[in-house]
């Protein structure tokens, strides 16, 4: 009996499973009208331009326009002028259908059990006059704001921000109409205030501007005055995770001017790192600032995210290679900076190993770092095994801070038990820069001497090891 209406039950599903394959393979045609004439595709945004009448999907006539540099209509090969000259042609040439989106969503619903999802309502994009008027509306509500009277400053900013973040098209749109300039403006004018109600409008201004990084010149510079500085890290140190992560991309951006390349930096590893020239008096006085140095240290001990990891890592670079770091190196060396670096290059990935390499060889060129660095037990294993395994940035550093650290004898008869000697060898063989070069060489005369009475360690770090040149 049970053995019957188990039987039964396997004929009923395979049934139903058959009548669904039988619907599922019927041919769906999409109508023509439907189509959009680039991609073939169903529009879900289906937009008129306005000289030829020709509808299109809308992110694929953006594209068409803007990243093909093209100025005619695919199908007519008309030219697309605009009527208004002083309306900018991409707001004026793309006119919503909302008679076929509507006929498309119908279709989409009468079609659903054949898998097909009703395409949602698209939100209108906004125009470069929006954007014009909703900036002015900030930079008028600021002095309101200072003065107690008002919050729409705030509001204002929270709808830049919603907007921005709807599509690229929204945020290309702002871009291309200064707003960074007016944010970092609005900023540094509110930071001046110095109120609690300012702060919060602050922490909003600060979380928009990261939408449209990387930031102009001019905004930089507006954003690098001691009262903009001040607020950015005071966020760092006491925000909120988000905060203190925006804070610390908006800092690394302050402090980097454009990437150069000099005489000096051809042919180098380094030069990711050195290749971009610094705003030295911005980096002066980040170091002055209380809490500062502090703030970005924990933001690598407590880690938010990769990348803000990696931010707080290369704006520490900065700081430890400006022209003003030795008064600092004593507080990062205090505030454990030395031994935290080395516990992460136990296990991260490449572009954190490279920072963390980097910070700490400017660290251990003072005698207060080498001296910390001689107490961890596993630096010199550490350096040696990031020879020739994570990238060829990593083993000049890996290199550097050896040569710094090795003058010790001691150092050195551990270097040469970890492979230390075999390594040095084949990196000169691989290649490497003058510099990394020249430090290689010395080490392996420093390591040559106590070769005869210390057993070194095979390595297995030389397999699929290919040359650079």
């Amino acid at each position: 009996m049970i053995s019957s209406w188990r039987t039964k039950r396997r004929e009923k599903k395979a049934t139903k499973r058959g009548l669904f394959m039988k619907k599922t393979n019927m041919e769906l045609v999409i109508p023509s009208q439907f189509t959009c004439p680039i991609s073939l595709d169903l529009m879900k945004d289906p937009v008129t331009l306005s000289s030829t009448g020709i509808t299109y999907d809308r992110e694929n006539i953006e594209k068409w326009i803007n990243e093909g540099g093209n100025s005619t209509c695919p199908i007519t090969n008309q030219e697309l002028k605009c009527v208004d000259s002083n309306i900018d042609d991409h707001d004026v040439l793309l006119i919503p259908n909302h008679n076929i989106r509507k006929m498309i969503q119908q279709w989409c619903v009468e079609n659903k059990e054949y898998g097909i999802d009703r395409i949602p309502t698209p939100k209108i994009p906004v125009t470069s006059s929006d954007v014009t008027e909703l900036l002015a509306k900030i930079a008028n509500s600021i002095k309101l704001e200072m003065q107690d009277e008002s919050n729409m400053c705030r509001e204002f900013v929270i709808r830049v921000k919603n907007l921005a973040s709807e599509s690229d098209r929204n945020k290309c749109c702002f871009v291309k109409s200064g707003t960074g300039y007016a944010l970092s403006s609005a900023f540094l004018e509110l930071s001046e205030g110095k109120t609690a109600k300012n702060g919060s409008t602050l922490e909003v201004i600060l979380s928009t501007l990261v939408l449209f990084l990387p930031l102009d010149v001019n905004s930089k510079s507006i954003l690098g005055s001691i009262s903009s500085i001040h607020w950015i890290t005071w966020f760092m140190r006491n925000g909120s995770l988000s905060s203190r992560r925006n804070a610390v991309f908006v800092l690394r951006e302050i402090l980097k001017l454009e990437q150069h390349e000099g005489p000096h930096h051809k042919g180098s590893a380094r030069g990711c790192f050195q290749g971009f020239e610094l705003h030295n008096d911005k980096v002066e006085m980040l170091l002055t600032i209380d809490g500062a140095l502090e703030g970005l240290v924990r933001l690598v001990k407590e880690p938010i995210c990769p990348k803000t990891t990696k931010a707080s890592l290369l704006t520490i670079y900065h700081m430890v290679n400006s022209s003003s770091s030795q008064s600092s190196i004593s507080r990062f060396v205090d505030v454990g900076l030395v031994e935290l670096l080395l516990e992460i290059l136990v296990d991260c990935d490449k572009s954190i190993c490279e920072k963390a390499l980097g910070v700490l060889d400017g660290i251990l060129t003072y005698e207060e770092g080498v001296q910390r660095g001689y107490s961890y037990a596993l630096t010199i294993p550490i350096l040696v095994k990031k020879l020739l395994r994570i990238s060829h940035l990593a083993s000049e550093f890996s290199v550097s801070i050896l040569w710094k650290i090795c003058k010790n004898d001691c150092h050195l008869v551990e270097a040469l038990q970890v492979g230390a000697f075999q390594k040095l060898l084949l990196l000169l063989q691989v290649g490497c820069s003058e510099t990394t070069k020249e430090k290689a060489s010395e080490l392996l005369k420093m390591l040559n001497v106590h070769r005869d009475r210390v057993e070194c360690v095979d390595s297995l770090d030389f397999k699929g090891l290919k040359r650079t040149f």
